[in-house]
């Protein structure tokens, strides 16, 4: 899959693609990543990509026309053209089941913002999806879009050491869209805190039973509307419900 990023800073993602076991994504192929500066397109001596807001108020915009002309460039450079996505504070939250989607694709064209913000006849025309990481601002798109594509690089296949380790986590549909549940290393005794018993007796019903308590009491405690998620999907069964009863 390709991905082209469209960013004033392409040198920031040059660590982030060395770094990591997601690393091995990008080395491979697997994921592949174009970068491309609006101001390789703007016209004048000082390449200018922004300007003073109509309307007046504070900061600057990100003008529609050199984002207009990285866009068209980096979509000639693909075999057929990408969705565009957009960071952005009124996207919609992103989650495991939006990250799956991207990651089984042939991905997108995606656009990392700055200042106050694009021209909104840029977004108007050519924004296909707006995705936010939550409810707070960071000072660029490039951060969201490193994690994005860091989510998307770990779920392809041989990135992990492990094969099955992405199953584990926290929002997988293998564990019911759950949190996942403590983990513990060695040593057996860290500063009068014991590793729980059960990951010691080797009985692996028991663990994995204690295992999905965990899940099932985290997500209650920390985020209760995963819980009514599962309940909705009639992912629980007659033992979970019971181990819930107790504790809600």
């Amino acid at each position: 899959m390709r991905f082209d990023v469209i960013t004033l800073f392409p040198e920031l993602f040059e660590p982030f693609f060395r770094t990591g076991i997601t690393r091995r994504a990008f080395d491979s192929g697997q994921v592949q990543v174009c970068l491309h500066n609006p101001r390789d397109q703007a016209e004048g001596n000082y390449r200018r990509v922004d300007d003073r807001p109509f309307g007046g108020g504070p900061g600057m915009v990100m003008m529609a026309e050199p984002l207009s002309l990285a866009l068209a460039h980096a979509q000639a450079q693909r075999s057929q053209a990408g969705k565009v996505i957009l960071f952005s504070p009124q996207g919609r939250a992103l989650d495991h089941a939006t990250v799956q989607h991207w990651a089984a694709g042939e991905g997108a064209v995606l656009v990392c913002g700055r200042y106050e913000g694009l021209d909104q006849r840029f977004v108007d025309r050519f924004v296909d999806v707006q995705i936010s990481l939550g409810d707070f601002v960071v000072s660029g798109g490039e951060l969201p879009a490193m994690l994005f594509l860091d989510a998307i690089a770990r779920l392809q296949p041989e990135v992990l050491s492990d094969a099955q380790s992405h199953q584990q986590d926290s929002f997988n549909p293998a564990l019911d869209g759950l949190l996942d549940c403590p983990h513990y290393t060695r040593p057996e005794q860290w500063q009068g805190s014991p590793v729980p018993e059960v990951l010691l007796s080797g009985h692996h019903e028991r663990i994995e039973r204690w295992r999905r308590d965990q899940r099932l009491l985290l997500t209650a405690r920390l985020r209760p509307e995963l819980i009514s998620a599962a309940r909705a999907a009639n992912a629980l069964d007659v033992a979970d419900e019971k181990l819930l009863r107790q504790v809600l």
